[in-house]
């Protein structure tokens, strides 16, 4: 039997996995540089599929015992040392040096050494507030590895099942398409566009589509079946495909966010397919793709990719828990984190995943006779290491619960976003029920200051507001501002302020945690679609992505030039985007006419006093500040009209 073919299609899959791999490290680092980089996971899902399901019929067709025991064993040896080190490794820097994400690390060790890691996280999953309170999981990557894991238990058994019965490969694998894109319906039809899509995402049962399709795969295109002596002819229609499907892939990669509908309404569907296409160009030996995913860089990266995606989240929470001003560094400190992951990579590939997936008994019984001394070091290191963490499992049983969620900021958040849900609803209804509609910008004609000095004196209001710099004249001026309010936690943090501010019964303030730009297009269209969208628009996007010109753009076409946007700049300097952000916003204020930004970064920058321990968030006094600040400028702005 020539194995060749089978070589080089293996070969020239580490690319693939290195573009994966690049793809979400990429994305975890900076969301502006590979805005999809998440979908490298189904490649990674397409690869097992298609390399599980050819090797056994690779090996059953030739006359082969396909077997179950050894097939496990060989995935324990491969998988398990280095998720084992990654687990323990981390658990060990915890224990010592972040002690706030003990919390529950017995579980998250136990349910990914069993596999169900990814339901887990669906049922304990992160709040908003722990990831931005310094308490990020340094595992929440891990689920792929439950659902692959699931997969290698169940699909081998099933595939003896199919081969014991007979069950002919054309039946297989319209059985695996079935399920395939009954998988990525039912993915479809569970998300809801605004709700936390975490269920979905890490659901087995709404990922499955990716496995099954790189199954299906091998079943009707076996790499080892495949011949070389295409005609020239068909030679250029095979490069042809594998070049626009990578380029399909390369496109959706770099410019479908994780917050569009469209990634779980078929988007994620459509990718797997089409690195499924391209998958079955580099396993046929005429295709050039496997010759130039074939180099020794590709062939590096694609080797440790298993490390390289363990130890990426580790490296850079650890590393920015140090090290949090994130946005002063953003070419700098991801350079570093990608050199310490490949570092931390190089070393757990060399002296535990590969010594352990090739270790015997004899080798563990001779170590220490013919062992270095270096060696011997090293083995002490790691076993210290592994010691260590395996203490931060015991300590992890009686770990105090941080209590992130019932925080004074999350607590604060909560109050407000039930206080307002009435308040908006009802300003809503006392817009629609105007009989003129909104056509006041809120600029001060001279009777106008005159009724709001007489009413200062007369009837003084929000008076603690005054040492935040808004005079009392201002503070009677902003009850007769129209403005309709969208932003995010931020916003949510400060929204009892803007109604005590602003008119309440008129104003309408949305904000909520968590919440991109993209999200914000259905609820601006909303209003307008109402009637009580305001001549005065406060956008406070940004904190939790970045975003581009062209979705910019797309909020102040919305809006219309016959309103006036107000836009909030950010301060998040924890987060690499808080630059891009920012200069995107400074670019457009010179493209737009209607569109003034708010410097809240400037004016906020120096101090840290302002902001919660996440130094995103406006503390209670910060807060003041922020809400102040905002409605300053939004009354300078509109003496200048």
């Amino acid at each position: 039997m020539n194995k060749s073919p089978k070589r080089r299609f293996i070969t020239g899959f580490d690319g693939l996995r290195t573009l994966g791999v690049i793809g979400v490290i990429m994305y975890h680092l900076n969301p502006n540089v590979f805005s999809g980089g998440y979908l490298g996971v189904p490649i990674f899902f397409l690869i097992s599929g298609y390399l599980i399901t050819d090797h056994f019929f690779n090996t059953v067709d030739y006359g082969g015992s396909f077997s179950l025991s050894n097939f496990y064993l060989k995935r324990v040896k491969r998988l398990y040392p280095g998720m084992l080190f990654v687990l323990l490794a981390s658990g060990a820097y915890i224990v010592l040096f972040l002690k706030n994400l003990l919390y529950h690390f017995d579980q998250i060790f136990v349910t990914n050494v069993l596999n169900v890691y990814n339901w887990w996280q669906i049922f304990n999953g992160q709040s908003y507030f722990e990831r931005f309170a310094n308490n990020e999981s340094p595992f929440t990557h891990l689920w792929t590895l439950s659902i692959e894991g699931q997969f290698y238990i169940i699909w081998p058994i099933l595939l003896i099942l199919f081969s014991k019965f007979h069950v002919k490969k054309g039946r297989i694998f319209g059985f695996s398409l079935i399920v395939s894109i009954a998988s990525a319906i039912w993915m479809a039809i569970l998300f809801k566009p605004g709700v936390d899509p975490s269920r979905i995402y890490y659901g087995t049962d709404t990922r499955l589509f990716s496995i099954l399709l790189g199954c299906g795969l091998a079943l009707v295109w076996p790499a080892e079946k495949l011949k070389e002596g295409l005609k020239k002819s068909d030679k250029w229609k095979l490069n042809i495909v594998g070049l626009l499907s990578l380029a399909l892939m390369l496109l959706m990669i770099f410019t479908i966010k994780d917050s569009d509908p469209f990634l779980y309404r078929g988007g994620m569907f459509i990718f797997s397919v089409t690195t499924c296409i391209f998958i079955a160009v580099v396993a046929h030996p005429d295709s050039m793709w496997n010759s130039l995913l074939s180099n020794k860089v590709f062939h590096y990266v694609g080797s440790r990719s298993y490390g390289l995606y363990l130890y990426q989240f580790p490296v850079m929470i650890f590393f920015e828990s140090k090290f949090k001003n994130v946005a002063d560094h953003p070419i700098l400190y991801p350079v570093i984190e990608v050199i310490l992951i490949v570092l931390v990579t190089e070393f757990s590939f060399r002296f535990v995943e590969q010594p352990l997936a090739h270790a015997k008994w004899s080798d563990v019984k001779n170590f220490f006779k013919s062992s270095t001394g270096i060696q011997r070091v090293l083995a002490l290191v790691i076993a210290l290491i592994s010691i260590t963490g395996c203490y931060s499992v015991v300590k992890a049983v009686s770990a105090p619960n941080p209590n992130v969620n019932h925080s004074q900021l999350a607590n604060k958040i909560n109050k407000n976003e039930k206080a307002n849900k009435k308040k908006k609803q009802q300003a809503i209804e006392n817009l629609k029920k105007a009989k003129k509609k909104q056509n006041a910008t809120g600029k001060m004609s001279a009777a106008d200051y005159a009724r709001y000095k007489k009413a200062a004196k007369d009837h003084p209001i929000n008076t603690e507001f005054e040492k935040y710099g808004l005079t009392q004249i201002d503070l009677q001026r902003l009850k007769d501002v129209p403005l309709t309010a969208v932003g995010d936690s931020v916003m949510a943090d400060g929204s009892d302020n803007f109604l005590k501010l602003f008119d309440d019964k008129k104003v309408v303030v949305d904000a909520a945690v968590s919440r991109q730009l993209a999200a914000s297009l259905d609820i601006l269209q909303k209003y307008k679609d109402q009637g009580v969208l305001a001549p005065n628009v406060l956008i406070g996007l940004g904190t939790n992505g970045p975003f581009n010109m062209q979705q910019l753009g797309q909020i102040m076409s919305l809006v219309g030039p016959q309103r006036h946007v107000y836009w909030i700049n950010v301060h998040v300097p924890t987060r690499p985007w808080e630059k891009t952000v920012n200069g995107v916003l400074s670019q457009a204020q010179s493209k737009y006419k209607n569109l003034t930004v708010i410097d809240w970064n400037g004016y906020s920058n120096g101090h840290t006093d302002w902001f919660y321990d996440d130094n995103v968030h406006p503390n209670p006094d910060g807060s003041m500040y922020y809400t102040s600040f905002v409605a300053k400028e939004i009354l300078k702005s509109l003496d200048k009209k």
